[in-house]
């Protein structure tokens, strides 16, 4: 049954971004999808994306983001993507968007960049600091500081990160989210991004409308700016691609279908 109800929405992305269902030998070689988590998550968050992409014939890999510095994570996702030989369309969530920003650079093979209710800082700027800089975001006033050797980690608050992060999935859920949720390096949060990719690599953004961690206000900024093809979910939290995969998903589709050759 779930093999059955996978293919039907494949077969209605399909439909909807015009993307070849055929076997990668009738349509050229598929792009790897490389998906990047970012604070206060992990790899696993991409599971419901990487089901329906792997169905789709996508060979797929989410690296494990460090989450200490940016310049340090780019660098990190950078190297993988050496190790790729074929074309790839990088996709970030959240943090994670500031990392693909900085790592895709220098990679010709980077079809396209896929901002999934994500950071797209130019130049100079932070995490933080576009936070802060539109009304919305709870959460500042939720992070927990855990001091580290040689820095501090920032943790959402179990009690306010439903609320915070994925207030539309269950609280059953949120629990053992909270409860596993890989800390971001504060330092990390702060720290300048360098010249933006999606300056010459064109982007897709998916913007999550009740998001309260990334206010929505700045992902319209950010994807109008980035002059990002942009779909908005009005109802969806921070978790977009656990809460609304197959939109997610869709958008990755559609930067495929817009980008492949």
């Amino acid at each position: 049954m779930i093999r059955r109800s996978l293919f039907a929405v494949v077969s209605a992305l399909v439909l909807l971004f015009g993307v070849a269902a055929a076997p990668a030998h009738a349509g050229g070689v598929k792009p790897t999808v490389v998906l990047v988590h970012g604070a206060f998550a992990d790899a696993s968050s991409w599971n419901p994306v990487i089901q329906r992409l792997q169905f789709a014939g996508f060979p797929v890999l989410a690296p494990a983001n460090p989450l200490r510095d940016l310049t340090g994570d780019s660098a990190y996702v950078s190297s993988v993507l050496d190790t790729i030989a074929g074309p790839v369309i990088l996709v970030g969530h959240s943090y994670g968007g500031a990392v693909i920003t900085n790592a895709a650079r220098g990679h010709d093979n980077v079809k396209a960049l896929v901002y999934l209710a994500a950071f797209a800082p130019d130049e100079s700027e932070s995490a933080f600091q576009l936070t802060g800089q539109f009304p919305g975001s709870k959460l500042p006033e939720s992070i927990i500081p855990r001091p580290y050797p040689g820095g501090v980690d920032g943790y959402v608050d179990p009690a306010k990160f439903r609320d915070v992060f994925a207030a539309d999935l269950p609280s059953s859920r949120t629990r053992l989210l909270a409860a596993t949720q890989r800390p971001a390096s504060v330092a990390g949060l702060q720290g300048p991004s360098g010249a933006p990719a999606w300056k010459n690599i064109p982007s897709w953004f998916l913007i999550a409308g009740s998001d309260n961690t990334i206010p929505p206000a700045a992902q319209r900024f950010m994807a109008k700016r980035a002059a990002s093809k942009t779909v908005e979910i009005r109802r969806s939290s921070h978790v977009v691609m656990l809460s609304h995969p197959d939109a997610a998903t869709a958008s990755i589709l559609a930067a495929h279908a817009g980008t492949r050759s």
